[in-house]
């Protein structure tokens, strides 16, 4: 098992929407049990699906009316609506533990199963990855365009858009930027972000030359040369 639910980014430029939310998942019905709700610790609930992968650990593992750490895509349908794709979970201790029950083996103590299932960056973290393209610092309002990788025939998805709440300074439009996101209720808000450069142009370098990374308190590095 990979020791975090969201690896390191293994290129400057690498899109991504990934996250982990705490929550019990409940149906819309019996019927359609790939669409439901995940209800947090606050009651609220957030519209979520679940990808076809993690539906056999659903049914055969996991305790359905107790909460879990679920690794999921975040989308943004409508200002102040949060969506989520359900695509696993994180809790080591459910994986272990199943090997161990068919292995007969003895039971490891709760407390330590609890402390394996816990990350540094506590519940609700998210980590967004693409280009900036609204950014309005007086109200908060961000909006990052992330690009989904090609599918397994070729065809590549349409890029989406998703709305968060933070200040990132104008002259960082239509920047590659890495955010550190939190969730509050059904919005995404900014915790700190990295500035990658410009974005590409089609003959490959970025708008106004290349650029260097800047951190959220100022700092950088200079290009290579």
């Amino acid at each position: 098992m990979r020791d975090h639910p969201i690896p390191a980014a293994t290129e400057p430029l690498q899109y991504r929407a990934i996250g982990v939310v705490r929550g019990t998942y409940r149906p819309q019905d019996s019927e359609k049990f790939t669409r439901g709700f995940l209800v947090d610790s606050d009651g609220v609930e957030i519209e979520a699906v679940v990808l076809g992968r993690v539906l056999t650990l659903m049914r055969r593992h996991l305790a359905m009316d107790q909460p879990h750490l679920w690794v999921v895509y975040p989308r943004c349908r409508e200002a102040d609506h949060l969506h989520l794709q359900i695509s696993g979970i994180w809790e080591p201790s459910t994986l272990k533990q199943t090997l161990l029950d068919e292995s007969d083996s003895e039971r490891s103590s709760d407390s330590n199963l609890e402390i394996e299932d816990q990350l540094p960056q506590g519940d609700d973290y998210f980590s967004i990855r693409g280009e900036l393209i609204y950014t309005r610092p007086e109200t908060g309002d961000l909006v990052l365009k992330v690009r989904q990788k090609p599918r397994a025939d070729g065809s590549r998805p349409l890029p989406f858009k998703l709305q968060l709440k933070g200040d990132v300074p104008l002259s960082n439009l239509r920047h590659f930027v890495s955010l550190e996101v939190r969730r509050h209720g059904q919005q995404l808000h900014l915790e700190d972000y990295e500035v990658m450069g410009p974005m590409p142009t089609r003959g490959g370098k970025g708008r106004g030359g290349r650029g260097s990374l800047v951190r959220r308190d100022g700092r950088g590095s200079q290009p290579n040369n």
